[in-house]
């Protein structure tokens, strides 16, 4: 899916939230990793948009994580990943992850990816 934006700010709100939430969604996936039976392994992807995956397996099961999927979802208000992957969308930041300053607020990022990727795997389940 291709992220649609409303106005400037929230594209630039975006390429600030972008890179953060990609350093803690990935450390807070390898801390899961770390502590769980599943098997991961990270790939580029080119088509339809350059990105990762990371794929899981725990014996006979598979499961496939699109890691900017994962990333929009921290960054973005309300945002679920249903729509096609040539879509646009339009998509509203969600803004408590800036502080009063207008910064990236790290704890809060860490709080939201943390809480996030550790519904992923208790839904997963397998340990």
């Amino acid at each position: 899916m291709k992220p649609k934006f409303k106005d400037m700010t929230a594209w630039h709100q975006a390429e600030l939230l972008m890179q953060p939430t990609l350093i803690r969604t990935i450390d807070n996936l390898r801390k899961h990793l770390e502590k769980s039976t599943w098997k991961g392994t990270y790939r580029e992807i080119q088509e339809p948009f350059p990105g990762y995956k990371l794929d899981l397996e725990l014996g006979d099961r598979q499961e496939t994580i699109d890691i900017w999927e994962l990333c929009y979802q921290i960054c973005f208000r309300n945002y679920q990943p249903t729509h096609a992957p040539d879509e646009s969308y339009e998509v509203e930041i969600d803004t408590s992850l800036f502080n009063e300053n207008g910064e990236v607020d790290w704890i809060r990022l860490d709080a939201k990816a943390q809480s996030l990727i550790a519904d992923i795997f208790n839904n997963l389940g397998g340990g």
